[in-house]
């Protein structure tokens, strides 16, 4: 009997980074090491996506377009993965078609192979569009589902809804856990009635952060999971992936076949241990990341949610309500037809459920966000909204029923008109059409040295004795 072969995709420079430092590595501490990155073994290097595209722009000055670029420059071997929120693109709201379109067209041409897609209440709906995109323009497609728990999110849902994205084209399927809540033995039944129902590989994604990970991992391929998601050690474990070493140890020793080189992934290591430290020492990797958090498992929230409610409860001096807000998320969660805690659900639903702890009454207070999904602009809940709520929340609005994007006119053009004379190529006018005011900045300064610096004002006095 032959050897399972199990592929291993690394995440340190995207998802790895993304977790425990808020992506800020910049794409200088990427290339020293990325020809031992292409030739480790790796089935995929996942890069870019994700929040790199806005971090670039935000913090680092870098042009993402460029970063992907070279990155493919010095890794021309192993194929590169990126993240896509389907219709949201890498931004927080749906886009027209016609820029969902050259986004992808661009993401391939630039060096990206996989483009693994995303939408946050698993409405398939909204990934159509990226879907034909990504075929037509010969990249892999990988189809996701968005992994959550409820009454509702049971293995027969999510076996249909892989079967519907088989069926769609998808040339692979992810089960994406971004709050690390997959259970072993979910992992187990999951993997097994999907392998018994889909001729495609079944890749696994999750974070550590509620400290079970690894024997999600193990249990999954027991299961005939085909990929793995790990990263390299100095940026694995808290709310970022399983280390990818520990992995290949474990699986090798279970009697897997693993074709990751393990002395290229123990240097890979070695050469990213002092830039973890750099980050540590500079405060940019904030020790609560590393924090085990069983909580999360109760909660079904993203470790990153969690720190993220607590720094917005400090800020207004309320840490006392901690445990409240919490505990109002599920109950928040639930109203709203039990969506997905994966962005940018989880954000709203956390500051849903903070404003009605800190008003004191449910639902007093709604931000604009919550009435727009209300709406369905933001796609179809998983589990229909009580009639009384969506009143309470936007009043005698009709929501649409229909794909949310159809009633978003073609915005390229628009795009490109309004970024004028700062734009020489398609890449430039989506870094503005995505990120408005940080890619106008970003391209501004580019184009005009003096682009940002202030106007002074200097009074010279002629007057003479």
């Amino acid at each position: 009997m032959n050897k399972q072969t199990v592929g291993i995709t690394e995440t340190v420079l995207r998802d790895g980074q993304q977790s425990l430092i808020a992506t800020r590595m910049p794409i200088d501490d990427m290339l020293p090491i990325l020809e031992k990155l292409d030739r480790a073994g790796y089935h995929a290097l996942e890069v870019w996506g994700g929040a790199t595209f806005d971090t670039c722009l935000r913090y680092l000055n870098e042009d993402p377009w460029e970063r992907l670029r070279q990155i493919r420059q010095h890794a021309p071997n192993t194929p590169l993965q990126m993240l896509l929120r389907g219709q949201n693109i890498l931004g927080y709201k749906n886009y027209a078609d016609d820029v969902v379109e050259k986004f992808v067209e661009k993401s391939i041409s630039n060096g990206i192979d996989i483009i693994r897609m995303f939408d946050a209440l698993n409405d398939t709906r909204n990934l159509k569009t990226a879907l034909k995109a990504t075929k037509k323009y010969g990249g892999h497609a990988q189809m996701t589902i968005s992994y959550t728990t409820s009454d509702f999110h049971t293995i027969p849902y999510y076996v249909q809804l892989a079967k519907e994205m088989e069926i769609m084209g998808a040339d692979s399927l992810c089960i994406k856990d971004m709050a690390g809540i997959l259970t072993p033995q979910r992992a187990y039944d999951l993997v097994s009635e999907l392998k018994a129902s889909l001729n495609i590989p079944i890749e696994i994604h999750t974070h550590a952060t509620s400290g079970i990970a690894d024997m999600t991992y193990i249990k999954a391929v027991e299961a005939g999971a085909d990929i793995i998601d790990t990263a390299s050690s100095p940026f694995a474990g808290g709310t970022s992936q399983p280390a990818t070493e520990s992995m290949l140890v474990a699986l090798r020793d279970l009697g897997y076949d693993v074709t990751v080189d393990a002395t290229l992934a123990a240097e890979i290591a070695e050469y990213f241990a002092p830039i973890r430290d750099r980050f540590r020492h500079d405060g940019g990797l904030n020790p609560k990341v590393m924090d085990v958090q069983p909580k999360s498992l109760r909660y079904q929230v993203p470790g990153g949610m969690l720190s993220n409610l607590l720094a917005q409860l400090k800020d207004q001096g309320q840490e006392a309500l901690y445990e409240q807000v919490l505990n109002e998320v599920p109950k928040v969660r639930a109203d709203l037809g039990y969506p997905p805690l994966v962005t940018p659900l989880s954000q709203m639903v956390g500051t849903q459920a903070l404003m009605n702890v800190m008003s004191g009454e449910r639902y007093k207070l709604i931000p604009n966000e919550i009435k727009d999904y209300v709406r369905g602009q933001y796609g179809r809940p998983p589990v229909p909204i009580a009639t009384s709520l969506v009143q309470k929340i936007i009043g005698d609005e009709q929501p649409i029923t229909s794909r949310p994007a159809d009633h978003i006119a073609p915005q390229f053009k628009q795009f490109e008109t309004a970024i004028g004379d700062y734009a020489h190529s398609v890449e430039d006018v989506l870094i503005y059409g995505l990120f408005p005011d940080q890619g106008r900045d970003f391209l501004g300064r580019r184009e005009d040295r003096f682009y940002d610096v202030p106007i002074q004002n200097i009074t010279v006095d002629f007057a003479t004795k």
